[in-house]
């Protein structure tokens, strides 16, 4: 793990492990435990393994200057920690879940398509190989405004093998768009292999068809990630265009909850397990002092309590009635339910 020319901080290390353990345990407890306690109804996905290439690339997007300074988002339903990076916090995604009105979607779906564009979250659906048109249009009315804004878009290797996301990546490149596209390599779209996927042996290797530079990095490697995007964001901002990320990890779980992922060789698991991205990270900084045993273990606690105050606020959230179902599906002028956004935000914490 060899950091970069723009290396972070040790604040923003600790940061990032923080963000990886966060989101590692917010999953644990939707899938390992609400899920299994029959309190979420459908789907559900989680990353297991995949942490480090939503905070490392997380870490680069900007926010919180209002809608010309602001990169837009497109993640991917593996990306848990996008969400919570870009502010929304873990009892709102929980309400989501749980089918709550509080939750981002007012309680219309589950985990899938959720979205918030008060955070910068485009939602995404199941056919992820749709987001790489919509990141390339967000990434055109940037242009078009003049600003350095940046769009970011994730998604699985799958995705790659759709119409779609060819389409949406050679006109990223023939407009030269800041469009960073970002693909989490777990080694299977669902239950099939990448070998059975694609001839090229790279992922980034099909950036050169649309001459755009293509990069593939160790995804387990928390620095790499967050080297390469930052790299890639550079270029994005200075007018170069598009890039084309491929970060290699692996899904540590079924495709959802309901998935044994009995196609998938133990060994692989056994492999990718002594790769575990958190592991690796929290050893380097072990290595550097700056955690210990002791600081690992408070981090860890705080965590643990933080999640039982959201789960208990989501559990206590109200379904929503019938006709809320038509709230949000056409455009309407007017404030929002609840006084307008700030309102609305008010009236969900």
């Amino acid at each position: 793990m060899r950091p970069g020319r723009h290396a972070p901080d040790d604040a923003l290390l600790l940061k990032m492990l923080h963000s990886m353990k966060l989101t590692r345990a917010l999953e644990y407890r939707i899938e390992r435990k609400l899920y299994r306690q029959g309190k979420i109804v459908g789907g559900v996905y989680v990353g297991r393994g995949q942490e480090a290439i939503s905070v490392g690339a997380a870490m680069h997007i900007r926010r919180g200057g209002g809608e010309d300074y602001d990169d837009i988002v497109s993640p991917s339903h593996r990306d848990m920690a996008v969400f919570l990076m870009q502010g929304v916090p873990p009892e709102r995604i929980l309400a989501q879940y749980m089918g709550r009105g509080a939750g981002l979607t007012r309680g219309r779906d589950g985990n899938m398509h959720m979205g918030d564009l008060r955070h910068r979250l485009v939602a995404f659906i199941s056919h992820l190989g749709d987001s790489i048109p919509v990141a390339a249009g967000c990434a055109l009315a940037f242009t078009m405004r003049g600003t350095d804004q940046v769009s970011f878009c994730f998604f699985g290797e799958g995705a790659t093998s759709r119409g779609d996301w060819h389409e949406g990546l050679n006109f990223a490149a023939v407009r030269k768009l800041p469009v960073i596209f970002i693909c989490n390599n777990n080694q299977y779209a669902y239950s099939t292999h990448v070998s059975k996927q694609m001839r090229v042996e790279r992922v980034s290797d099909r950036a050169a068809g649309y001459g755009i530079p293509g990069e593939s990095a160790d995804g387990n490697d928390l620095l790499a990630v967050y080297d390469g995007v930052g790299r890639a964001v550079r270029r994005a901002r200075g007018g170069e265009g598009p890039s084309l990320l491929e970060f290699v990890t692996f899904r540590m779980t079924g495709h959802s909850a309901h998935d044994d992922a009995g196609y998938v060789p133990k060994a692989e698991f056994e492999e990718w397990e002594r790769k575990d991205p958190i592991e690796r990270f929290q050893d380097a900084l072990s290595r550097r002092r700056l955690v210990d045993a002791g600081a690992i273990k408070e981090m860890e606690a705080r965590i643990e309590s933080e999640l039982d105050e959201a789960v208990a606020w989501a559990e206590r959230q109200r379904y929503p009635e019938p006709e809320e179902c038509l709230i949000g599906v056409y455009h309407e002028e007017g404030p929002r339910p609840g006084g307008g956004p700030e309102g609305e935000r008010r009236a969900w914490r």
